[in-house]
């Protein structure tokens, strides 16, 4: 699984209406209002590299209110979950 970090800019007015359209999207997990630069972040998962083109400029990008997308692929991904499971490992219940 392949994982996109994608910080989106948008129309202020339109903030909570674009991130709902976003969230929608099948490849998209999460996305975060948040402060700074950009105004969202979405969370994209897909199987191949190249699902990333049609899911980014090809349905993010093409949202109306979306005004610019910049899009960080992750090399891998540590969670809470995964590193409880590492520290478990050989441990009886």
């Amino acid at each position: 699984m392949i994982t996109a970090i994608v910080l989106i800019k948008t129309s202020v007015d339109r903030i909570p209406e674009i991130a709902e359209q976003i969230a929608a999207l099948d490849s998209v997990s999460e996305v975060f209002s948040v402060t700074g630069t950009y105004d969202l972040i979405a969370m994209v998962r897909v199987r191949e590299h190249e699902d990333l083109a049609e899911v980014i400029p090809g349905r993010i990008s093409k949202i109306q209110g979306v005004e610019g997308t910049d899009t960080h692929v992750a090399f891998r991904t540590y969670s809470q979950h995964d590193l409880e499971a590492a520290f478990a490992i050989g441990l009886d219940s």
